[in-house]
């Protein structure tokens, strides 16, 4: 009787979990006219215009590309500036450590609309506006703290006696790091990767405000379903659709880390 009550509330979960995700996917398949006028569980007539008009207007298609190329750009900066910075708060003692260790966190801890007129007229002089550096350096901000301490996390976890081992064998530096000590840590590195994409991914304030056209992300070009006739659900839920592929992609290649991180207790 416990087990078909477990499997029961694991039901009425997965389907509470799954019904936005469905109904958004149901919407994409219709056209807008269907979606106003009935109610339907199922389309009866489905199509794939709303997915053609996304694939063949450049418009439309340059936003994912944009977001991607910021979001790739964002995760390699925030992993290159964390992984020194992790190693030496895990294996050094220096005056203020654990202050500046916290002081890292609590810019996570901000929203991103605080730093959000500082970003625009630092990039204004530099004339960094409507550029995917922009917006890939304003997410290393939240990003970089973040990414120290899910890695110091993990670099803690890796004993000492392995530095001084190699560097006995006559490793430097640079190469033990790389050779031994990253694939020591590769599951934090994929973790913290997947953190960093995620929040780039779905972020919209800065991305939207430090873009106009030529960088502009698939979250503000999904803007422009909204029109002086109404709201184009079928396009706009198409669109949604195609955002979540990214992202479920990700989780999916990282899952077993994902699991390694929770029991290490740092995610």
């Amino acid at each position: 009787m416990k087990i078909k009550k477990r499997h029961f509330a694991l039901i009425c979960y997965l389907i509470l979990l799954f019904l936005p995700i469905y109904w958004m996917l149901n919407m994409s398949l219709r056209t807008n006219a269907d979606i106003m006028s009935t109610f339907a569980l199922f389309p009866s007539h489905p199509t794939l215009e709303n997915y053609m008009k996304i694939f063949s207007d450049s418009s439309w298609y340059s936003g994912y590309i944009n977001s991607i190329i910021y979001v790739t750009m964002n995760t390699v900066i925030s992993l290159l500036t964390a992984l020194p910075a992790a190693y030496a708060f895990s294996r050094f003692e220096f005056i203020g450590d654990k202050h500046i260790f916290f002081w890292l966190l609590t810019n996570r801890m901000a929203p991103p609309a605080v730093f959000l007129l500082p970003f625009f007229q630092l990039y204004s002089t530099f004339n960094l506006i409507d550029t995917h550096i922009a917006v890939a350096l304003s997410h290393c901000l939240f990003n970089v703290p973040l990414a120290v301490w899910i890695l110091e996390g993990f670099m803690s976890g890796v004993p000492r006696e392995i530095d001084e081992t190699a560097f006995i064998d006559g490793y430097s530096f640079p190469r033990f790091f790389i050779r031994v000590f990253i694939p020591l840590i590769r599951a934090g590195i994929g973790v913290t990767a997947f953190f960093c994409f995620m929040f780039s991914w779905v972020e919209l304030l800065l991305a939207r405000t430090l873009t106009t056209t030529v960088a502009k992300p698939i979250a503000a070009t999904m803007t422009r379903t909204v029109s002086a006739t109404g709201l184009d659900w079928g396009l706009l839920a198409a669109a949604g659709i195609l955002t979540i592929v990214p992202g479920a992609l990700v989780i999916w290649f990282v899952r077993n880390h994902l699991a390694k991180g929770f029991a290490l207790g740092r995610v």
